[in-house]
């Protein structure tokens, strides 16, 4: 067999010396080195195989598909021979195959049928430098089968961009690197000016700037095809209508995973002669495939990334920009075959500002697949495998916790023979679910199509990107018809046709038959969905069985659906919006989930009516199936649900009265004055004892405004802990009044504790020579000293000093402002008087 003359030939001699030697490896090769395909072809002459398989993981079933084909024809032979491939809804091997490229997934069930991988002789995870979660898993799988049951197993990590050395210590495993043969690559940014005048929004941007900038550069290259990254297939769509105008020697193609086999390989072929060609691809065009022809990159710079919320359950799938590392794979795509040329749609700042590399799939996605895996591995603690990055807790422990609700688990993680059904499916838990409990209820065809329909893209999904209605079972209708369900809808052919084929695909493995039914759409979905049961709240938004509320327009449904299964969520972790849904009855709700509902009496505070409301409820979680009034509910629940409304409002929500005011003003006075023997009357600490001082005043009290008949001064009171006695002293190191020498009896006002204040009129102190003191004589008042309309005259806290000072300034404007009132040249032997001088006799 000759190998094709590609760098990573120059590497093979070390590759197989130490393959020889190592029973795991690592090699690293650049983009178009030749790994993916030639190295599986020396392999096959290595004596340590012994007629063992070759296992190629492949992280796309394209590329899976692409590189069988490819290693076949190098061979001479159809695909299915020596090579062949394996995925989840197609494969080619015959007993003869002896290099298998399958997807990720392929392992994992392999390893779980047969943890020894009898007849396997090598596994090479190719592209691991992308980090899907399957890939992580498959090697941890594979590491743990080798060092337990196969220490003859060859292991080989394969990647372009990966830090080969950290990967390389972390095996324990020799590295052998290529150096490759990239061709140089001229690189264009945007300018600072044209990016200022480009939208902001990424898909506005990529609709108004690609295809200029693809004119652009079939302008100014008269030769070579281009390959254009986007990140979804709307932006596909929208950028080639754009272009539709291009001259008719010029064929557009469109690249992602879900076009039919023939349509991907007009896109891979080398334009025939005199023509040239455009491939508008997703991201996974990155790696892997070779695309004959291309010597021009247009990036745009973003991709669909899925994260995970482990708080809200959430699984979004967002825009985002690229890593640097993807972005110099991107790039190195016009370098493969000779000289290129690579355009970016962003600045050159923009690129230094990109992170390296995207996190790990591991960190940010749902795990449920994951844990379903290591329970079936026999994995409790996830810690007991080898992890480059090991699985976060919180989302782990999460995704263990909806697989005990689908009855996948046992509570203490024990596979159940329920789930081990659900892993044989070859999809993911929630929707293997949804198969076997839809053939268990007699709906088993309508499942297979919901699990095909949910897997697959949108079949109704407009060509513009926007959101079609929620409603699934306007898909399951299409899906049967082929027609579109309302005006202005038009199903997708394409995906029709390859849901078709997934459903036939599980009805197959399910061993189901029937026709589909529209109508169960929503009980099938909520046995999948468990936790995103939801019940009508308002026209635009359903409250979830989690307390989650999502928009969920009631435009879309019959006014008489108030209970839904969600099956798709997307929007955002704050404001989440049901992508897909479809209406259950409550009389399913209550056969399907009836070991979950519950009946429970609530008593609680309802804001709106400002009042504690008693009712007996029963419960889907946060759904409400009935509920009615709870006569004569006791106090003490009366009381809580009291305190539990004033704690969240806060104390300040208390009917606070002028003297309970005042009493926890002149409190916290004396605490101020003398901490260790006063308590705090802070909000905070009465907020955490509110139970202790209000709590025995509750009695029949349901509402904020029965409050009001709640005396506040005396509970204070009664908080004190010296009773009676430090009642009396509190009255005497506090008073709340303070005679003055015309016998009034005037109000103190302590809201400053560090300051109290007697506000008194002036001519009432005549006479009064010091300043008045409490706090046991510590603590001179602040006089506010005021004239006859009550106006302050003078601040003090001296008032001898004031009379032999500042009173004669005082004394002389207010003479003038109040003639008919008396101001004594000498003060301190004046009588005090209220009123005027003819009411005093003067």
């Amino acid at each position: 067999m000759l190998l094709p003359d590609l760098p990573i030939r120059d590497a093979l001699p070390e590759l197989l010396q130490t393959l020889a030697a190592f029973t795991i490896a690592v090699l690293q090769a650049p983009p178009g080195a030749g790994k993916t395909t030639v190295v599986p072809l020396a392999l096959l002459d290595a004596p340590w195989r012994e007629g063992g398989r070759i296992l190629v993981l492949e992280p796309r079933r394209l590329a899976a598909r692409a590189a069988a084909i490819r290693m076949a024809q190098l061979l001479g032979e159809p695909v299915g021979q020596t090579v062949g491939y394996r995925m989840r809804l197609e494969s080619k091997v015959s007993a003869q195959t002896r290099i298998e490229v399958v997807t990720e997934v392929i392992l994992t069930r392999q390893l779980q049928d047969d943890p020894a991988l009898e007849g396997v002789a090598a596994v090479l995870f190719d592209e691991f430098h992308e980090r899907s979660l399957q890939a992580d898993l498959g090697l941890a799988l594979a590491l743990d089968a080798q060092s337990v049951l196969r220490p003859d197993l060859r292991l080989l990590v394969m990647s372009a961009t990966l830090d080969a050395d950290r990967l390389g210590a972390w095996l324990g495993a020799p590295v052998v690197r290529s150096l490759g043969r990239m061709f140089p690559v001229e690189t264009h940014y945007l300018s600072p000016a044209r990016a200022a005048t480009a939208s902001r929004r990424p898909h506005e941007k990529l609709q108004d700037l690609t295809p200029v900038i693809i004119r652009e550069a079939l302008a100014e290259h008269a030769t070579g095809d281009v390959l254009v990254f986007l990140p979804g297939l709307a932006d596909q769509r929208r950028v080639a209508d754009k272009l539709a105008s291009l001259p008719d020697t010029i064929d557009i193609h469109v690249l992602h995973g879900e076009l039919p086999a023939e349509q991907q390989d007009a896109a891979l072929r080398p334009a025939a002669n005199g023509r040239r060609k455009i491939v508008l691809a997703t991201s996974i065009a990155e790696t892997s495939l070779t695309i004959e022809g291309v010597t021009i990159v247009v990036d745009g710079g973003y991709a669909r990334v899925p994260r995970f919320e482990p708080r809200t359950g959430l699984t979004t799938l967002g825009t985002e920009p690229v890593s640097q590392a993807a972005a110099d794979q991107r790039r190195g795509r016009a370098g493969r075959l000779g000289p290129g040329t690579c355009y970016r749609l962003w600045t050159a700042h923009d690129y230094e500002q990109l992170p390296h590399h995207l996190a790990p799939e591991i960190l940010t996605a749902d795990l449920s697949a994951l844990a379903l895996e290591l329970a079936l591995w026999g994995a409790r603690d996830a810690s007991a495998l080898r992890w480059l990055d090991a699985p976060p807790a919180p989302a782990l422990a999460q995704a263990r916790e909806l697989l005990v609700r689908l009855q996948a688990l046992t509570p203490d993680c024990h596979p159940t023979a329920h789930g081990r059904l659900l892993a044989g499916l070859g999809l993911a838990p929630r929707l293997a679910h949804l198969v076997v409990r839809g053939k268990e209820t007699g709906h088993g065809a309508t499942a297979c199509a919901l699990a095909a329909l949910l897997t697959e893209r949108d079949i109704l999904r407009p060509a513009d990107g926007s959101f079609g209605p929620p409603d699934l079972r306007l898909r399951l209708e299409a899906l049967v018809t082929g027609r579109a369900p309302l005006p202005g809808l038009q199903p997708d052919a394409g995906a029709v046709r390859r849901v078709r084929e997934a459903a036939a695909v599980l009805r197959n493995r399910a061993g189901v038959r029937g026709e589909i039914e529209p109508d169960v759409a929503g009980l099938l979905a909520a046995l999948a969905y468990p936790d995103r049961l939801g019940q009508r709240e308002t026209p635009e938004r359903v409250r979830l069985v989690t307390g989650q509320r999502a928009t969920l327009p009631a435009e879309y449904f019959s006014s008489q659906d108030a209970y839904f299964a969600v099956a798709a969520l997307d929007g955002t972790a704050a404001q989440p919006r049901a992508g897909l849904a479809a209406p259950l009855s409550k009389a399913e709700l209550e056969e399907h989930f009836a070991t979950q509902i519950e009946t429970l009496e609530e008593v609680r505070w309802d804001e709106a009516t400002g009042r504690v409301v008693a009712r007996r409820l029963r419960r889907l979680g946060a759904l409400v199936l009935s509920e009615a009034n709870l006569p004569n509910p006791s106090s003490e629940a009366i009381s809580a649900a009291l305190l539990g409304a004033l704690r969240t409002a806060g104390i300040s929500r208390l009917p606070w009265s002028e003297a309970a005011t005042q009493v926890r003003e002149r409190l916290a006075f004396l605490q101020h004055l003398a901490p260790d023997n006063w308590p705090s009357v802070s909000d905070e600490q009465l907020l955490d004892e509110l139970e202790d001082w209000l709590g025995p005043y509750l009695t029949n009290v349901k509402s904020m405004a029965e409050l009001s008949r709640v005396d506040l001064a005396e509970a204070l009171l009664n908080r004190l802990p010296g009773g009676w006695a430090q009642r009396q002293e509190l009255d005497k190191l506090a008073p709340s009044h303070l005679e003055v020498p015309t016998g009034s009896h005037i109000r103190l006002d302590y809201s400053e504790p560090a300051a109290p204040v007697l506000a008194v009129r002036l001519q009432e102190v005549f006479g009064l020579l010091d300043t008045p003191m409490v706090g046991g004589g510590r603590v001179p008042l602040t006089l506010h000293l005021l004239s006859p309309g009550y106006r302050p005259a003078q601040v003090t806290r001296d008032l001898r000093s004031f009379w032999t000072s500042s009173y004669f300034e005082v004394r002389k404007e207010l003479r003038g402002r109040y003639p008919k009132h008396y101001w004594p040249e000498n003060p301190l032997e004046a009588q005090a008087i209220r009123g005027t001088k003819k009411q005093n006799g003067l």
